[in-house]
């Protein structure tokens, strides 16, 4: 089969694919989906019983949405905040059972590698006249597929980071995982047995942390003898309170509200800043060793560890493509500065499509949680417009794919650590995933919420210049 007729390859079922997959059978375009779980959505199954921070105008992205209604499928209420599993059942599941999408939609196939059909990443002689070559586990069966095109929004939330300080495993993390626990469990609902009565740290300083602790708070309240410690490497606490009242999001202003009341009743043993680096065990309960202001910091008797430390990409299968991820950050390059939440703490960086996504690989795009790398603090709305953007390239229309736009609400907290000055970012922060990264700070200073249009243009150099058409705010 000629290469121009072969489809376009999405790796990952979650928002940012499905909205990829309505955006090209709207255009016409060939793709198919492959997902390694048996869902769609999976990853937000896994904090389903967690309420986002944005509503659901924020959430749907909107070719889906005229998929949806054209095929009679009821949207939700665009003002009410949904809960994971409600993006998941009324918003993805019914988006994946369109026929354009359900009949191209590869459940239980993990990728296990892509590159070019009959070469490896060394080769250069007719690289990009080739089609891509996509081998896959499907149902236990080994296959391989062809694309055109492949877009890669497998996202991050799967692969969380170890709770040992460096990005490395503690010594004793990975022997005693029966007491690990990456990511936030349902500790009200179907674990709490788990956690009632037990003495429980949780690690991490991200929104996610917060909102597990808060949780953990009401276990309390049922089960007086449970025991809540927070162990964070930030230097102060209130770091994490965030925007409060002036955050544009309701629902995530009131969490930095509620977490404050929480620390200041004393009812959690606050640990800071800390940095772990064992874990030894004890009968059945474990003992956490550190380092606390340059002196050693032993914390006995833990019986169950929650770890929100945030996630990074899996860029294993990609090992015979030829990309670029930023050294620190792992975000794909052109972001990498705009992100960083050693220079910016605001959250999602300003509108953005094809061109800064663009690769040296041609037509292979990293997209969604995983274009951020390990940076906290992406939108869906965000990989929404990501998504427009390259299939406007794809289909021929330049200037679309050039002319990228987002409306974001405000922050109430915004600042960045270059020379003490302003902020060059704008939006929320981490609006709808669960922040987990242990090193965002949400203490910020200024607010912009306004409509940002950008448009992305290639220099001589291939270098991206953006050209912002608002500047009211960055």
């Amino acid at each position: 089969m000629k290469k121009s007729n072969l489809p376009v390859a999405i790796i990952g079922g979650g928002p940012v694919g499905l909205a990829a997959a309505a955006h090209l059978s709207k255009n016409n375009q060939s793709f198919i989906i492959f997902e390694a779980a048996k869902t769609v959505g999976a990853n937000i199954l896994t904090w389903g019983h967690v309420k986002v921070f944005s509503p659901w105008e924020y959430n749907i992205d909107k070719i889906a949405e005229s998929l949806l209604v054209k095929n009679g499928i009821k949207i939700p209420i665009k003002k009410e905040v949904p809960f994971g599993k409600q993006l998941v059942n009324e918003y993805l599941k019914p988006l994946s059972e369109i026929t354009e999408i359900k009949q191209n939609l590869h459940l239980k196939t993990k990728v296990l590698s892509i590159g070019r059909k009959g070469l490896d990443k060394m080769k250069n002689a007719n690289r990009e006249n080739l089609p891509f070559s996509i081998q896959v586990n499907e149902n236990g069966n080994f296959n391989i597929y062809e694309a055109k095109a492949i877009i890669d929004a497998s996202g991050t939330w799967q692969n969380p980071n170890p709770v040992g300080s460096g990005g490395v495993f503690a010594i004793g993390e990975k022997e005693n995982s029966n007491h690990f626990f990456y990511g936030m469990p349902d500790v009200n609902g179907k674990l709490i047995d788990k956690y009632a009565n037990k003495s429980v740290l949780v690690v991490g300083g991200g929104h996610s942390a917060i909102g597990t602790v808060l949780a953990l708070s009401e276990v309390q309240e049922k089960y007086p003898k449970t025991q809540i410690h927070w162990l964070l490497r930030k230097k102060n606490v209130s770091d994490v309170y965030g925007g409060q009242e002036a955050d544009g999001f309701k629902s995530r202003g009131e969490l930095g509200i509620r977490i404050e009341k929480l620390v200041n009743s004393g009812n959690i043993e606050i640990h800071t800043p800390v940095f772990i680096h064992q874990f030894d065990k004890f009968k059945d309960s474990l003992t956490v060793k550190g380092i606390t202001n340059n002196q050693e910091f032993v914390l006995e008797n833990i019986d169950e560890v929650i770890s929100n430390t945030g996630t990074r990409p899996d860029f294993s299968f990609l090992r015979e493509i030829r990309f670029d991820a930023d050294a620190s950050v792992e975000s794909v390059p052109e972001l990498a500065e705009l992100i960083d939440p050693n220079i910016h703490s605001c959250g999602t960086v300003r509108p953005h499509g094809e061109a800064v996504l663009r690769q040296r690989e041609k037509d292979f795009y990293i997209v969604g949680m995983k274009s951020y790398g390990r940076a906290p603090t992406f939108l869906m709305a965000t990989g929404y417009e990501q998504i427009r953007s390259i299939v406007a390239y794809m289909n021929g229309d330049f200037e679309a794919a050039k002319d990228v736009r987002l409306e974001l609400p405000e922050t109430g907290v915004c600042n960045s650590g270059i020379g003490g000055g302003g902020d060059s970012c704008c939006g929320g922060n981490g609006c709808d995933v669960p922040a987990t990264n242990e090193d965002e700070d949400t203490s910020c200073d200024t607010a912009c919420g306004t409509e940002e249009k950008v448009k992305e243009t290639q220099s001589s150099c291939c270098s991206t210049t953006l050209i912002t058409d608002n500047s009211s705010c960055c």
